[in-house]
């Protein structure tokens, strides 16, 4: 099984194991986020969970949350929003979160002004899990530095290292003690079978204190940051806000014949882009398409993954919202 496929299907076995919500491929820094991602994120509930899935199915920008902007009165639209915004940013912002249902909007003598429709409950989740995948490890690649730029950091409370492979105590030398370690066979995933098996449990990181972010790494020099607890605590937000908002499903199927949506048992819960020519997972941006030997143009199968999200996970695709109706409206309809 390729990593993709091994990642979907880890994402699957976690989702029908856990409450909470999942994601992948989310960057895991601070001051250089795109420097690591992060294979999957597992986000538990916290006391507010429910509030936060009322407003929006959606990802809140983080600009708005930290923002001047509050529910209890309206600010003329520029006020709304961080100062440090420029002012073609402020606007794409405002105008997602009007969308998003996180801000209302309303004009007053012609001008615009901008409320938000629920107090934004910072303690809606707990505890974050990062998952490195890495099925093979025989081909590890840069997988000890990444797992010890997880653990300096410590931006998730807990890592762990996802394989296929027959682990070894050379291969548990090689890794950071605090990082857990998974043994899981997508082959077993079904409800009577032992898919994972926990080798090492993770340690609990320090989540609250200061940690180093690696910035770059050469032969003759390594770039670090330190990064204080403030600026964790609101990456650490900006994490979850981007987990609940994006999920795991980010692929769609190809208009093809030969992706089976029933071919893996590990799809009892999750359509999976299942290929019978290939026999395995495959990734449809990558994967698919004309020049695929295998190629056989026909109709995608027609599933929502939205509705599947919604039904086997802590996400909520449809909430009531926070939006209030504004007086008078009826007049124009």
């Amino acid at each position: 099984m390729s990593e993709y496929g091994f990642e979907l299907a880890l994402c699957a076995h976690l989702e029908r194991e856990r409450d909470g919500v999942l994601a992948r491929q989310l960057g895991g820094g601070v001051h250089a986020p795109g420097n690591r991602v992060l294979d999957v994120v597992h986000v538990e509930r916290g006391p507010s969970f429910e509030e936060r899935a009322a407003i929006t199915p959606d990802r809140i920008p983080d600009p708005a949350i930290r923002g001047p902007a509050g529910p209890g009165r309206a600010r003329p639209w520029r006020d709304a929003l961080p100062d440090d915004l420029g002012e073609e940013s402020a606007r794409r912002i405002a105008d997602a979160c009007v969308d998003r249902g996180f801000f209302e909007r309303e004009r007053r003598g012609g001008r615009e002004y901008l409320r938000q429709t629920a107090r934004y409950p910072d303690d809606w989740f707990g505890d974050v899990l990062a998952v490195e995948n890495k099925p093979d490890l025989g081909t590890p690649g840069a997988l000890e530095r990444q797992l010890r730029q997880d653990v300096s950091l410590a931006l998730a409370d807990r890592v762990v290292l996802a394989t296929a492979s027959h682990v070894t105590g050379a291969h548990l030398n090689r890794i950071p003690d605090a990082v857990g370690v998974w043994r899981y066979d997508p082959s077993a995933d079904d409800p009577d079978a032992d898919a994972l098996d926990v080798l090492r449990e993770p340690t609990r990181l320090p989540v609250d204190e200061p940690g180093v972010e690696l910035l770059d790494a050469r032969p003759a020099r390594t770039d670090v940051a330190v990064v204080d607890a403030d600026a964790k605590r609101d990456a650490r937000r900006r994490l979850a806000e981007r987990a609940y908002g994006k999920g795991w499903r980010t692929y769609s199927l190809p208009d093809c014949e030969r992706v089976a949506p029933d071919a893996p048992a590990v799809a009892d819960h999750a359509t999976l882009p299942h290929c019978t020519y290939h026999d395995r997972v495959v990734d449809p941006a990558r994967d698919c398409g004309a020049d695929c030997p295998g190629h056989d143009p026909g109709d995608a199968f027609d599933v929502d993954l939205d509705a599947e999200r919604d039904a086997n996970s802590a996400w909520r695709r449809d909430p009531d919202g926070r939006r209030t109706r504004q007086s008078g409206l009826d007049a124009f309809q």
